[in-house]
C-alpha cells in the first residue's frame, strides 16, 4: 500500500524574497531607456492623478514606455526578460533539497508564486517549474501576441485570495465559485497549519496576517547583510505580525533552511 503524504505548502512573495529588488529592473527597464527612479516615479504619478490602482498604473506604464521606446512587449519577450533576473544565494537548489527532506517525512511539499510582480517574467526565470502556480500579474495578449490590457493586478491586499485557493483548491483565476463556496475546514485540502508564508516586507503585511491568524506560518526574510533590509524584518516580528526573521539565503544550513526543516517536522510529527 502507497503511504498517503502529508500535505504542506510553502507561498513566497518574488521580488525581493526570491530575487533581490524588482524584476523589471534587470532588462526591461534599461531597454525602454529610463531609469528605474524615474519609472517608478512615473508610476506612482499616474496612480495618484488617476486615483488608480498602482499595479495597474506601472502595468499601464509599461505599455506605454515600450511603445515609445519601440520595443515589442509579447509573452516571449517578458520571458526573455525575465531570464536575467538575478535570485538569492541557493534558491535554484532549494525546491529539490526541501521536496527531498519533506518525503523522508512522510509529507509533499507544493510550492506556490503570490506576486505583484508580472507571471510572465517569473515564467522566463531559471526556477519557474517549481512551481505548483504562478500567481501574479500578467497581460492580455491581441491576435499578433502583443500585450495590450491587464489580465490579472496582483496587489497587496489581493493577495490574500490565493491563501484561501490554495487552502480550499480553487487554482483556476477565472473560477469564482469554488473559492466563494462554503467549504468546512476539515474538508479542505491543504490546511492553513500546513502552510508556510514567505515575503520580505510590509507589502506582504496582509497576507502575514492573514496566515497567522489562520494558523498558518509567516516568515519574513531580509536582505542578506543589509541593515535596514533587516530592521524592516526586526520591527514585522515585533508587531507580531510574522512568526520568524530569517537572511533570503536559501542555501543548506541557513536559518531559513533550518526553520523549514523544522515546520516539515512538525507537521510530520503532529499528522502521526
Amino acid at each position: 500500500m502507497v503511504k498517503q503524504l502529508i500535505p504542506m505548502a510553502i507561498l513566497y512573495d518574488f521580488d525581493g524574497t526570491i530575487a533581490p529588488g524588482n524584476m523589471q529592473e534587470y532588462d526591461f527597464i534599461p531597454a525602454i531607456g529610463v531609469t528605474p527612479d524615474v519609472f517608478w516615479t512615473e508610476s506612482q504619478e499616474l496612480a495618484r492623478k488617476g486615483d488608480a490602482d498602482t499595479i495597474l498604473a506601472y502595468m499601464r506604464l509599461m505599455l506605454e514606455k515600450a511603445k515609445a521606446a519601440g520595443v515589442r512587449v509579447t509573452h516571449e519577450s517578458f520571458r526573455a526578460f525575465g531570464s536575467t533576473v538575478e535570485l538569492f544565494p541557493g534558491v535554484e537548489g532549494w525546491f529539490s533539497r526541501v521536496n527531498e527532506y519533506a518525503l523522508s517525512k512522510g509529507v509533499g511539499v507544493k510550492h506556490f508564486i503570490i506576486s505583484s510582480g508580472l507571471r510572465e517574467m517569473i515564467e522566463g526565470t531559471k526556477v519557474s517549474g517549481e512551481f505548483e502556480r504562478i500567481f501574479a500579474s500578467g497581460f492580455m495578449y491581441d491576435e499578433n501576441g502583443d500585450a495590450v490590457w491587464p489580465a490579472l493586478a496582483v496587489n497587496y491586499t489581493t493577495k490574500t485570495q490565493f491563501l484561501f485557493r490554495i487552502n480550499k483548491g480553487s487554482l483556476e483565476v477565472y473560477d469564482n465559485s469554488t473559492i466563494n463556496k462554503r467549504m468546512p475546514r476539515e474538508e479542505r485540502p491543504l490546511p492553513f497549519s500546513n502552510m508556510v508564508y514567505i515575503g520580505d516586507g510590509e507589502t506582504d503585511v496582509p497576507c502575514f496576517r492573514l496566515m497567522e491568524d489562520e494558523g498558518g506560518t509567516a516568515i519574513a526574510v531580509y536582505r542578506p547583510r543589509d541593515a535596514e533590509s533587516e530592521a524592516i524584518a526586526e520591527g514585522i516580528l515585533s508587531e507580531g505580525r510574522v512568526s520568524l526573521i530569517a537572511a533570503a539565503d536559501y542555501r543548506e544550513g541557513s536559518s531559513l533552511d533550518a526553520s523549514i526543516g523544522a515546520i516539515v517536522d512538525r507537521i510530520g510529527a503532529e499528522a502521526r
